[in-house]
């Protein structure tokens, strides 16, 4: 059987091949849902997928017969127009690391070709600060990227470079070397909890003006990086490279690291806690209450609230109703934690836009989905977050004015989940804070681009790209050898026709492409089974 990847019904059959060949020797080991790597960049394997597929007479090729993409032909069906409709997909987390090597090279190369065939416009590709000057301050080594950014060139496709100022913990990238020294002594240059734990992971928003790496402040390295980066890829950029984001905190979002670990897929996630206990921290805190004429309001962030783990309602902090949230103190809290991580964006922001503003790109930020215990009034998960988002007050407003103050364009992640698929009790709803999010947005004159966290969710996807708030961008996350298998990529194809034109029966389609939709609706044998990433 072959698995069969078609254009719209005006056009040829492309039959495109992702495994035998060119993705034999490519994505290798999965250890985590939804990315897959190899740590080592010679011994990627696909060889079990490969095996697996033939087992299941399914069969993959890569060259095309008629290879118009699918997203060719435009529609002006739908609430958004499709003719504004950009498709990204991200390509693995550590498609460089160690000793700036490409990992999986041919297996990229081959996607690449497979995705410009779909219609796809372009791939994300995420630099990491702990990669490029790992070594030491100003010694920059971007010759990994720079060999990504040719295959993107060479195959047809845009880039859109995500500057990832954070760590990762899974696959494993720190922060540079001659940080994490320094953090060795200082630990104060990291955020922490009220235990006293640290969260290494990037750097606390309170040192950014602060002399703390090796005679430089945070926002001076950040700025050297962008520099150094626009001009290693001034040949790239407004023509291959169509976007940039800047890294903002964890995960390269506008948060505190409110929760130090990913929370269990489907449990109940807890509230989270409040990042205000390292030293400079505290410093700010104590200023700002001093400055109110409440001293005794700086001596630390609210004692009365649960532990990560916990819901809202095991203290009296957040209760809905008679909590502390909604005291003077409540609010004096909460008002300060949200602007210094306002301000906190609109420092790099700023940077940003300064670098790059002259260059024919755009630049984004990420701002987090935390929609745990969004049906309450407290909204705690995104209070811990740092967003003073509540049932009667609208948090993001300030969020939104500082990315129009910028000119920047926001990216939500979390457009593939539904309020019917959270756990039970849990009271989130992803799409009612999706909604209010793209609402203020468009009030500001925001733009707005989505990722989705996990694989799947595409009808969720497409009912978010087509609905009445535009989206600008979405961005598939992410390459890998789920993405490719026949668990997810025949699903994939047909979510990126789908795009382009509207629901059409059988007795519509021209025979082959009857043949075609029949062999991938095969793919999805419950008998066929992958590994996943």
């Amino acid at each position: 059987m072959e698995v069969s990847v078609m254009s719209s019904s005006q056009a040829k059959i492309c039959k495109t091949e992702l495994g035998c060949r060119d993705l034999r020797s490519c994505f290798g080991k999965t250890n985590y849902k939804n990315e897959t790597f190899s740590r080592k960049p010679n011994s990627v394997s696909f060889d079990k997928q490969i095996s697996r597929l033939r087992k299941a007479g399914l069969r993959f090729t890569v060259k095309a017969v008629h290879s118009e993409p699918i997203l060719e032909a435009k529609s002006s069906t739908g609430s958004t127009s499709l003719d504004s409709l950009r498709l990204f997909v991200g390509l693995p987390l550590d498609a460089v690391s160690d000793g700036n090597t490409v990992n999986q090279a041919r297996a990229i190369a081959a996607g690449l070709k497979a995705l410009k065939l779909l219609g796809v416009e372009g791939v994300e590709l995420p630099v990491w600060w702990g990669v490029v000057e790992n070594e030491e301050m100003g010694k920059y080594d971007w010759s990994g990227y720079l060999a990504v950014a040719k295959m993107v060139q060479k195959a047809g496709l845009k880039l859109h470079i995500s500057l990832c100022f954070h760590a990762s913990g899974q696959p494993k990238i720190a922060l540079p070397k001659w940080v994490m020294k320094i953090g060795e002594s200082q630990l104060s240059i990291f955020f922490t909890d009220r235990l006293g734990q640290p969260y290494r992971e990037c750097l606390s928003l309170a040192v950014e003006d602060l002399a703390v790496l090796d005679g430089k402040t945070p926002i001076q390295v950040y700025r050297d990086f962008c520099e150094s980066f626009k001009s290693s890829f001034s040949t790239f950029i407004g023509s291959t490279i169509t976007g940039i984001s800047m890294g903002l905190g964890p995960d390269g979002e506008l948060r505190y690291p409110s929760r130090h670990k990913p929370a269990k897929s489907g449990t109940i996630t807890g509230v989270g806690e409040f990042q205000c206990y390292d030293t400079n921290m505290l410093n700010l805190l104590k200023q700002h209450a001093e400055a109110n004429g409440n001293p005794l309001w700086g001596l630390g962030g609210p004692h009365d609230v649960p532990t990560y783990d916990q819901s809202p309602n095991i203290s009296a902090f957040f209760n809905d109703h008679s909590g502390s949230w909604e005291s003077p103190y409540g609010d004096f809290f909460l008002s300060w934690y949200s602007s210094e991580l306002v301000s906190h964006g609109n420092r790099l922001l700023s940077l940003a836009s300064s670098i790059f503003g002259d260059s024919e790109v755009s630049v984004y930020g990420k701002v987090p989905l935390m929609h745990s215990w969004y049906k309450t009034r407290a909204h705690p998960s995104e209070l811990t977050a740092g967003f003073y988002n509540t049932a009667s007050r609208n948090g993001y407003e300030a969020v939104a004015e500082m990315f129009a103050r910028n000119s920047c364009k926001i990216i939500l992640p979390g457009m593939d989940l539904s309020d019917k698929h959270q756990p039970c009790n849990s009271l989130s709803s992803p799409e009612s804070l999706l909604a209010q999010i793209q609402t203020t947005c468009n009030k500001h004159g925001v733009e707005i681009a989505g990722q989705n966290l996990a694989s799947g969710g595409l009808e969720q996807i497409k009912k978010n790209m087509l609905a009445e708030n535009p989206i600008e961008l979405f961005t598939y996350q992410r390459m890998g050898a789920h993405f490719f298998s026949p668990e997810h990529f025949p699903s994939f194809t047909e979510f990126v026709r789908s795009l382009n034109q509207p629901e059409l029966q059988p007795d519509d389609l021209p025979q082959e492409e009857v043949e075609a939709t029949e062999s991938v609706q095969m793919s999805s044998d419950p008998n066929i089974h992958l590994q996943t990433a």
